[in-house]
């Protein structure tokens, strides 16, 4: 029986020799933190066309994670890579006759991968406030205001969860190409499109990415939005309970089925 210990460090070990997963969290700080600041750049210099109600709802801290959307993909990469590669690879037998406990291996994978994606995000989601802050230039806030920095903590988990909730399909769906077809158009385009429909709306303020990211808000409705059912912590919760039922959802498929 493998010690979760010396499981733990052969997952880490598996982690940083390949090149793909550290470009990806890589790519999901650079790329989140220039597009951040470059958006807030442009806010700057285009602040005083907003309408009075765009201005009234302002939050400074929300548009400092604006490349979070383009973050979060790397992220879902990340997630998907570190548990289908083993599957595409045909190493998921090597690893599963080395653990035959099923859970240990695979909570042993997502807990390192976690604890990275995590540290990550929270790297992310800070320095995006703080390069943010410094292009907003009067139009900016501090880490001391009320709720800003349970929003820039906030963004850093919004990361972590992302990468867990990917983890969790690719260990149901085990297949990094199928994940990906899945989950990239699922956040970039079924989200989106549903939340501009007025009906179906309703219904995509309840998907895991429309939730989380409530918790990167202070100023409820900004910019003019939609407010939301529920507030930042509701929609954390809702987050949360997507991602649960993705990584049981795993546990079960790699529990019943071979490798």
């Amino acid at each position: 029986m493998a010690s979760v210990p010396a499981v733990l460090q052969s997952e880490w070990t598996k982690i940083r020799t390949v090149s793909s997963t550290s470009w990806t969290l890589a790519s999901a700080l650079l790329v989140t933190v220039a597009m951040s600041a470059a958006l807030c750049a442009l806010m700057k210099a285009t602040f005083d066309e907003l309408s009075p109600a765009e201005r009234a709802t302002f939050d400074p801290t929300f548009i400092s994670f604006s490349g979070m959307i383009l973050g979060q993909l790397a992220m879902v990469v990340f997630g998907v890579l570190v548990v289908g590669t083993e599957y595409s690879s045909g190493m998921i037998r090597t690893s599963l006759a080395a653990v035959p406990q099923r859970a240990t291996f695979l909570f042993s994978k997502i807990a390192v991968a976690a604890a990275l994606a995590l540290v990550v995000g929270l790297a992310t989601s800070f320095l995006s406030f703080f390069l943010g802050q410094a292009l907003l230039g009067e139009h900016r806030t501090t880490l001391g205001a009320d709720n800003v920095l349970r929003a820039v903590i906030g963004g850093g988990l919004y990361m972590g969860l992302i990468a867990l909730f990917s983890m969790g399909v690719a260990a149901m769906l085990r297949s990094s190409m199928l994940s990906l077809g899945i989950l990239v158009p699922f956040f970039f385009l079924i989200s989106q499109i549903l939340s501009a429909v007025p009906k179906a709306k309703e219904v995509a303020k309840y998907f895991p990415d429309q939730a989380g990211a409530k918790i990167m808000q202070v100023v409820p409705e900004a910019l003019n939005t939609e407010k939301a059912p529920y507030g930042p912590w509701g929609g954390l919760g809702i987050m949360l309970i997507w991602v649960a039922a993705a990584l049981v959802g795993g546990y079960l498929v790699i529990k019943k089925r071979d490798a």
